[in-house]
């Protein structure tokens, strides 16, 4: 081989492996064809599915993994001091109330596993995120789920006649992820302090910094009490750290302890290390949450044009009723480059659509305006 030829033989690797790397690759199974829509960029279809933080991570997340990447070579046990003392002062406990996970997934699958192992039963609305669910049913949990109401919103009277002497946990995503809504605060906090001294409560607050209602009570108050409450949080979300899978648990010392013991993979010490930057990165946050309200406006815009009904949402997605099987819209959005949220049975005919970067929902509009227009 010449070396001119090497050289192109390398150049041709090096575009090839970027293409896997950033999301590419999907393109060259689908046929060239799809590098000609103006949607699609080298980096792939626009991700507006899995409700993503596209702005982070924030410069100074960037800095400080910049500055300690020399730590990447070391376990993280002896690095997640700092982290759980943050965190236990944000959230006004003890430290040994804090639980720290890779992502709020793995704190969802621990809980499942404590609580569904051995015939445990849960109760959940449906639909909503299903991590904890799926994965206590693997061990033999049985899961009953209860239907949103007409609002979209956690029926809490029909959960509560669920509870029997056999239950052990009440899963409640609030904001609920796909509805986007929330159940008012002092019926939430009634339902906790009735239910829980017959079951442990979970309560998935991952998308709970989007919340705009004032004094909106996070149910770690209720940890403060002692209650049989479990709160879990994720830096995946307004933080944008989604990639590097960290987020914690908030329970009472003894449930934290079961809690702990059950998980699995841990984190990383350069997810440490970011979460840490990102805590005392309030610049970020403020404007995180600022894009965000910006996006969702541009996406009611849009819906409203199209006569699309929408729930008011208090994350960063929109949910709403397109009048077309997902799986259908799915598609046709994809061949326009941009990809939509996963389908959330029963409700077929709606959609979930994630904020991105303004150019990116405005891609979305353009798409979906040609899709049902």
């Amino acid at each position: 081989m010449t070396t001119t030829d090497r050289r192109n033989w390398l150049r041709t690797v090096a575009l090839g492996g970027g293409f896997a790397l950033l999301g590419g690759a999907p393109q060259l199974v689908h046929g060239a064809s799809r590098t000609e829509n103006p949607a699609i960029s080298a980096r792939g279809p626009i991700r507006l599915s899995s409700n993503e933080n596209p702005l982070g991570p924030s410069e100074r997340v960037r800095r400080a993994l910049s500055e300690r990447m020399d730590l990447g070579c070391r376990y993280p046990y002896s690095y997640m001091g700092p982290l759980v003392s943050a965190i236990a002062a944000r959230e006004e406990v003890p430290e040994s109330c804090v639980v720290l996970t890779g992502g709020s997934t793995e704190g969802l699958k621990a809980a499942g596993l404590v609580y569904g192992l051995n015939n445990g039963e849960i109760i959940a609305a449906d639909p909503t995120f299903q991590a904890l669910l799926r994965y206590a049913e693997l061990f033999g949990a049985y899961v009953h789920r209860v239907p949103l109401d007409d609002k979209l919103v956690h029926d809490l009277d029909a959960m509560e006649r669920r509870v029997t002497s056999k239950t052990r946990l009440i899963f409640l995503c609030n904001p609920n992820n796909p509805s986007g809504t929330i159940l008012d605060g002092n019926t939430l906090r009634d339902f906790c302090t009735s239910v829980d001294s017959r079951a442990v409560v979970f309560s998935d607050e991952a998308y709970f910094d989007y919340i705009t209602e004032p004094d909106y009570p996070s149910m770690v108050e209720l940890v403060r009490e002692g209650r049989n409450v479990i709160v879990s949080r994720t830096f995946s979300k307004v933080y944008g750290l989604a990639g590097f899978r960290i987020g914690y648990l908030v329970a009472r010392p003894d449930i934290a302890s079961r809690l702990r013991e059950a998980l699995m993979a841990h984190t990383g010490t350069p997810a440490l290390i970011a979460a840490e930057a990102a805590l005392g990165d309030d610049d970020f946050y403020k404007e995180s949450l600022k894009q965000n309200e910006m996006a969702k406006k541009s996406i009611y815009a849009t819906l409203e044009d199209l006569g699309l009904p929408a729930v008011k949402s208090h994350t960063n997605f929109v949910f709403f009723k397109s009048g077309m099987d997902i799986r259908t819209l799915q598609s046709r959005m994809e061949s326009e480059g941009v990809l939509i949220g996963r389908p959330f049975p029963p409700l077929y005919d709606w959609a979930r659509i994630s904020t991105g970067r303004m150019e990116e929902v405005a891609a979305f509009g353009n798409a979906l305006k040609k899709v049902i227009g």
